[in-house]
């Protein structure tokens, strides 16, 4: 299997060179994965399909869907790609390499590890911020604007917004300088996630069902429905910083009364 990947690497690396695979060949991967994972949300929605597991009864009409998905193209290749490209020269500068030999898995998974943690935390903290009052009406609540989230509102943002919370998820891999392979599947993982966190759907296999400190859709779609000063529920991908911080107590106590729901409605069947 390693001598796969490298093999395909070392394709990339001799028809390309390190500023088209780190810009275009990113921004690429990234439109790839980002669409490819979120559009199924969007049929489900329209044609019902596993309606059973949607969090929210309400739907989305065609025109805000396809609203957000022309906004999003729209920053995509107005903020997202430029950023890739004047953040070339930093990444450059603090050790980012595409060269073989590839990094151990060992490596690999140490850094993702670290940029999870290290972006959950910024995120946090930034995502808070802009739920002050001034910041929330003029910048995030653009991305408020879908109370019943769907996989791409997850990068529907106000521009602003998608260069302050953008540097959590860049700041891991500008102070490590790793294998651009690492920053790829880094920006992947990072993708899925937050898609997943975005969809709508909370799944019997969904991740937060095994991971007990994964948050997932279900803890951040409790964050869309709520007005912007009382819902909490701020991280990206964990849900620890909230339980420190105290700013899921009311996604808590909802918790709570639903499995009480749940338990008295056993006792009467």
């Amino acid at each position: 299997m390693a001598s796969i990947i490298e093999s395909g690497w070392l394709y990339l690396i001799t028809h390309f060179n390190d500023f088209q695979l780190a810009c275009l060949g990113s921004f690429f991967l990234h439109e790839s994965v980002f669409f490819l994972s979120g559009l199924p949300f969007i049929y489900f929605e329209r044609a019902g399909w596993l309606s059973k597991y949607k969090i929210q009864t309400k739907n989305n009409t065609p025109a805000a869907q396809e609203k957000c998905i022309t906004r999003l193209l729209l920053y995509h290749f107005c903020v997202n790609l430029p950023v890739m490209v004047f953040s070339y020269p930093i990444f450059r500068y603090m050790g980012m390499r595409s060269s073989l030999p590839l990094p151990s898995w060992k490596v690999v998974s140490t850094q993702i590890l670290f940029y999870f943690i290290l972006e959950d935390f910024v995120f946090y903290w930034g995502h808070r911020i802009l739920h002050t009052k001034w910041l929330y009406k003029h910048v995030h609540s653009v991305h408020h604007e879908y109370a019943t989230p769907f996989g791409l509102t997850s990068e529907y943002a106000h521009p602003a917004e998608i260069l302050f919370l953008g540097f959590a998820t860049i700041i891991g891999p500008a102070i490590t300088g790793p294998h651009l392979v690492t920053l790829w599947l880094w920006m992947v993982l990072r993708v899925l996630e937050t898609v997943e966190a975005h969809c709508g759907y909370h799944f019997p296999w969904s991740m937060s069902n095994f991971l007990p400190l994964y948050g997932g859709a279900d803890f951040h779609d409790y964050h869309h429905r709520l007005l912007y000063t009382k819902s909490g529920n701020y991280s990206s991908t964990f849900v620890y910083m909230d339980w420190i911080f105290g700013t899921d107590k009311g996604y808590r106590k909802l918790k709570v009364l639903k499995s009480s729901g749940c338990e008295a409605e056993g006792k009467e069947i």
